[in-house]
Order: C-alpha cells, then structure tokens, then sequence
C-alpha cells in the first residue's frame, strides 16, 4: 500500500493478487485443531478455575485488601443496611403480604449471593416490580370472596372477611412462586441460556419499568390515602383501582395523607439534595431511616390509632420464623407468571451490576448471575422470602458509600438481622402510609424515563413505538402480559426490518473506489454496463420474495430482452459454428420450428418475444405487413437474414454485482433465488 499525502486529503493506491477461493487455500494453510488427552483437559489448573467460576468467592476473597477496603465496607455495608431495613418493610405492602416477610426478603437472599454473585456492588433484595407482578398474582388467586365465611351467631346470618386465613393463603404463595422463580432462574443459568435477556431492549426494559411505576404508585396511593378499595388484578386493573380511589376519595384519612405528603416531599428533597451534592457529601443523608424514625415516635406519642384511626403496621414478630417447603401443587397454575418474573428480575439486576462493573472496571459474568439469582430466591423461598433482586437505589447507596466487595452485603445483612430480633416491634406504630410515601418517592428515576420518548423518536422511531407499545400494554394489560406483547412486537420489528431491508444501486463516486447509493448523492456515476446491487439483510426465506422483486424491478428491461433474445442469439451462434467447421449450414431440425408474427418477430411455440418494442415512428408499409395475422408454422433457416422489422435488442447490463457485504447469512432458499434470478445471465 502506497500513500500520497495530498493538500487537503490522503490517497491510497493498493495493489494485491486476485484471489479465488481456491488459489487462496492453495497458499494459506489453515490452522489444525489438536485435540487435547483427558489428563490436560482436566487437570487441576482447570478445576480450580471450574470451582471460582462457580463460587467467586474463593477469586476475590483471598485477594481482599484489608486495610484499603474495610472501612469503607464497614461504611457501606450499615448505610445499606439502614435503607435495605425500610425498604423490605415497604416493598412487602406491594407484595400483599405482613410487612415482616418484607424484613427476611431483605436478609436472607443476601448469603447465598455472597458466595457465588460476580457483582461486587450489587445489593440484592427486594426489587419494587418484581414485587409488585408477585403482588398482582397473590390477588388474583385470593379474592376476599374466596374467604368470606357466614356467622351464626346471628339471625341474619352475616358473612365476615377470614383475614388470618387470607393472609396465610397469600404468603404461601408468594413464597411458592419465589421458589419457581428460582428454579427457572437457577435453570437457564445451568443451560447457559444468559443471552436470553439481550431480547429485553433497553426501549423494551424503559417502557415495561416506566408502566410498573404507574401500577406501584397506584397501588401505594390507596394506603397513602387510606381509603377502601377492591382488590383487582389483570387486564384494566389499574383503571378499576384508580376508579374506586376516587369514588371513596371523600373517605381519606387525613392523618395517613399528611403524614404521607411530608414524608414524600421531605424524601424528594434531601435526595434531590444527595444527588446534587453527591462529591460534597461523602455519605449520603439516609432519609428514609430519618424521617421513619421520627414519624414513629410521632405516631405513638399521639396514638394516631386511637385518635385518627390511622392505619399502622401494628405487629412485628420477633426473630425467625421455622423454613417451609413451598406447595408443588400451585406450580402448574403459577409457572407463566413465575418465569416472566424471573426474567424481569434478572435482567434488571445484571443491568444494575453491569453499570458498576464498567464504573469500577471489572466483567459481570451474565450465566452466574442467573445461577446466583436462582440460588438466592429458592433459599430465600423455603425461609419465608418473596423473590429478590436489586434496587437502584440500595445499591447505589452501597457503592456511593465506598463499598468495594460483598463483605459489605453481608454486613447489610448483619443490620437487617439486628432489625428483625430487635428493632421490629418498635417500628409497630409507624404509620403504612409513610411506608407508602418511601415508595413512591423512590419511583422519580422511573417516572423520569417519560423523557426519553422525544429523544428515541429523534434517534430511531421504530425504537420508540417499542417503548410505547410495552408502557401502553403493560399499563393497561398487566405487567405479564404487557411484558410479553413488548417481546413479541420487539420481535416482529426485527422479522419486519430484515423481511423489508434497505437496499440500494452503488454507484462510483469520481476517481475513487467508494461507492455509494445513486439516489442519495448527486456526483455519483454508474458504471457502464453493470448494475451493483446491495442488499441489507439475510437472504433467507422470508426475505427472498422481498429481494427477488426488488432485483428484478431494477434490471428488468434488460433482464428480459436478454432472457427472451437469448434462445434465438444462441441457435444462429450454433449453426454459425457447424458451417464455419463444416462448410455449409446444417440440415432443417423439426424442432427449429418456430412461429412468425405478423411483426416478423420470430418465437417458440410457448411464448411470446415480449422484449420487442415496434417502432412507433415509422409509418410507411412493408412487405412483412401483408403477413397474415394469424401465427404460421414454418421451417427457420437460421443462417437467413433478419425480418424487416426485428431489431436486435439492445442489452444494457453486461454484469450483475450482487454486493452482499451486509448480508449475514443466506439459507437454502436464498440460494435458490440467487440462482434462479442469476439463471438467464
């Protein structure tokens, strides 16, 4: 390769062989595969390297730098903590169930994580979504109806809510469904299926957690406001819920609602202040813990039970409670909903731990995750757990903190612990509506996401009906199903883009070897006789049809006067041939008969010579008009001349380049149609 370095551009003159394939395996030798003995393949480098990959503790553990890393971990690990404690309490009302199973959720995931997670900034626990599609299908499967028993003791016979027995019907299947969740996710891990999240685009994971905060904030509303409503799940049943909030709106308690509306406004400003001064602030102001703390001896010096029938948590149970099997018998009825679950949790956790991993510059191994994940929901499951994730917000306040490994996840643990044996009956009184307002509050990073439909419709439009789809159909369908009409017609984009590629005709831009679309540039020039065909996409059976049409519709002209021209200029060539080699022309064939027109075109008894045009010019008559109309059988004699009126049609195109450096893959099919289209050439 030779430079030229010009006034205002370089040049290039390359200068190479031309290569068949061929002649290239002729001087390129490939390289052989060997084959490795049992004794090397597994040898004790590589079941070490087995077992780290499976329990990454044993990589980063022996690796720990006490002195640089400890404090901060120690930091970190009781800030997390503190938040992971309020939050297990407010994401179980999402869950339907006591808001202690909140606290275990926030606990005991986090051991089997310790041991085999590769995130080292990951705070896993209770993730609002996931908790909130768990939510959904703990009401779907017990409405109250399911448990309104009748009363005797009087003599109309009423029917009162079995709470306790509700209650209990809800945890076991909050609990069960965590367990599934964790063998499906334990499973793909296995199968290492961990590519199955890149089917979540990011358009697709926006609009599905933009549409679950809508149903959270829904659904914290109503404790905010403490008003009653019906529990409604599946399709529009945010619509029935938001409709039952207003007709009881005169209901509310004003106790809850202002307690709420502080305890929202006061949680938006500090963290509005964290992130705003976040280099200032070496440890972020833990609000949530703050205003907690004080909301509840607030609620229990003035009783706001007793004077403004304020709805609190009221029990607390100390310590753990016995591990229970989970009931394999709702596993068929609950096995849709538990894998979509699984998906959305996974693939927000590794989205969350893959920000850290390229912040701090380490890799996130996806197929351990699953494995991770799986682990930590079925343990967490058989404790009484609902299934765990991560919070962006927990785990950010881990890494902001200057958490550096998961010796600060289990120091979280250590708090939530601390909070289970000791603190939770002190947190009785605390109002459910402030609980409600955490929530919410923590919801602003999704709601913000609605920004981003103006600059995916700048950026690519078909990426932002994904977007619209998914939050339109999750908001009003359902998280599960929205989930799955967002897949399926993110799908369907893909199948349609590569069904109906782009494709264009190349031209040469002036004294260079670029070539670019004819139509987008004014200089460009095709090249004399040959058309350049580029085609976007795979050649396969879906898209053969599309790109057949397209070719044709280009070179068609010229396709077709040289399919139709082609029988007749072959045959004279032929007997051109025999009388130069033999002397005299050959013998009359029968199967040189053929048809004259009254136009004196000559063709075969199957069709016409559609590639003639007559010349509309000429006026005067000729003998070959006296020809009768009717088609005649006679014998050619191919080495005659031409009849009057035929012209030699006139080829355009002498070469077809099919450019098909974008082209993928083709399949059989495709083959097919490239050979077909390429036949009369």
């Amino acid at each position: 390769i030779d430079m030229v370095l010009g006034e205002d551009r370089d040049n290039y003159f390359v200068s190479r062989s031309i290569y068949s394939e061929q002649s290239f395996a002729e001087e390129n030798e490939r390289n052989e595969k060997v084959s490795q003995n049992l004794r090397h393949r597994c040898s004790a480098r590589k079941a070490l390297a087995i077992m780290k990959s499976i329990f990454p503790i044993l990589d980063w553990l022996p690796r720990y730098r006490v002195k640089e890393w400890l404090l901060g971990d120690v930091i970190s690990g009781i800030s997390t903590g503190l938040v992971a404690t309020l939050q297990g309490l407010a994401f179980a009302l999402l869950t339907e169930v006591p808001v202690a199973y909140g606290l275990y959720s926030a606990f005991f995931p986090i051991l089997p994580y310790f041991l085999l997670g590769t995130s080292k900034h990951l705070a896993v626990g209770p993730f609002p979504i996931t908790s909130l599609m768990i939510g959904s299908l703990v009401i779907s499967m017990t409405p109250d109806d399911k448990f309104l028993i009748s009363s005797n003791m009087t003599e109309s016979n009423a029917t009162h809510l079995d709470i306790a027995a509700r209650e209990a019907e809800r945890i076991t299947i909050a609990t069960t469904v965590t367990v599934l969740v964790g063998i499906f996710q334990l499973g793909l891990g296995i199968l290492q299926v961990g590519f199955i999240v890149r089917y979540l685009s990011v358009p697709l994971v926006g609009g599905f957690t933009t549409a679950a905060a809508f149903h959270v904030f829904v659904s914290q509303l109503k404790i905010v406001l403490n008003v009653p409503t019906s529990s409604h799940s599946g399709v529009f049943s945010i619509v029935y819920t938001v409709i039952d909030i207003f007709t009881n709106i005169r209901k509310t308690n004003i106790a809850d609602l202002i307690a709420g509306l502080l305890t929202f406004v006061v949680c938006i400003t500090v963290k509005e202040i964290n992130t705003r001064f976040k280099d200032k602030i070496k440890v972020p102001i833990p609000i949530e813990v703050i205003v907690t703390i004080v909301a509840t001896g607030i609620s229990y010096g003035v009783n706001f039970e007793k004077k403004y029938n304020a709805g609190i948590i009221k029990q607390i149970p100390t310590g753990f409670l016995a591990p229970v099997a989970p009931n394999v018998s709702l596993f068929a009825q609950t096995a849709g909903s538990a894998f979509s679950i699984a998906i959305v949790g996974y693939a927000v956790a590794v989205s969350v731990a893959k920000v850290f991993a390229t912040k701090h510059g380490y890799s996130i191994d996806g197929n351990q995750e699953f494995v991770a994940l799986g682990v930590c929901n079925i343990f967490g499951g058989c404790f009484l757990c609902f299934v765990a994730g991560t919070a962006l917000s927990r785990t950010a306040v881990q890494e902001s903190t200057g958490g550096k490994t998961q010796i600060a996840g289990i120091l979280t643990a250590v708090i939530v612990m601390i909070a289970i044996l000791i603190v939770g009956k002190l947190l009785e009184s605390l109002q459910k509506s402030v609980l409600a307002a955490i929530v919410i509050a923590n919801l602003k990073g999704m709601f913000w996401q609605l920004f981003d439909i103006p600059v995916l419709w700048r950026q690519n439009k078909i990426d932002c009906l994904i977007w619209l789809v998914t939050w339109v159909a999750s908001v009003f369908l359902g998280l599960d199903i929205g989930l799955l009409v967002g897949v399926i017609f993110e799908l369907l984009t893909v199948v349609l883009r590569t069904q109906f590629p782009v494709y264009a005709v190349l031209g040469n831009v002036p004294n260079t070897n670029i070539y670019r679309n004819i139509k987008t540039y004014k200089n460009i020039v095709e090249p004399a006789g040959v058309k350049i065909f580029r085609f976007s996409s795979p050649v396969y059976f879906g898209s053969v049809d599309y790109f057949r049409n397209k070719l044709i519709a280009i070179v068609s002209n010229s396709l077709l006067l040289f399919a139709n021209s082609f029988p007749i200029f072959r045959s004279r060539l032929k007997n051109f041939l025999f009388e130069r080699t033999y002397g005299h022309p050959p013998p009359p064939l029968e199967e040189n008969i053929c048809f004259t027109e009254q136009n004196g075109v000559l063709a075969d008894g199957s069709s016409a010579n559609e590639a003639y045009e007559p010349d509309e010019e000429s006026s005067e008559e000729t003998e070959d008009d006296n020809i009768p109309t009717k088609e005649l059988e006679v014998q050619v004699d191919y080495n005659s001349e031409l009849p009057v009126k035929v012209t030699v049609p006139q080829i355009t195109i002498h070469s077809l380049i099919l450019d098909f450096s974008r082209v993928s893959f083709i399949d059989i099919v495709g083959v097919r149609i490239v050979k077909m289209v390429c036949k009369p050439l």
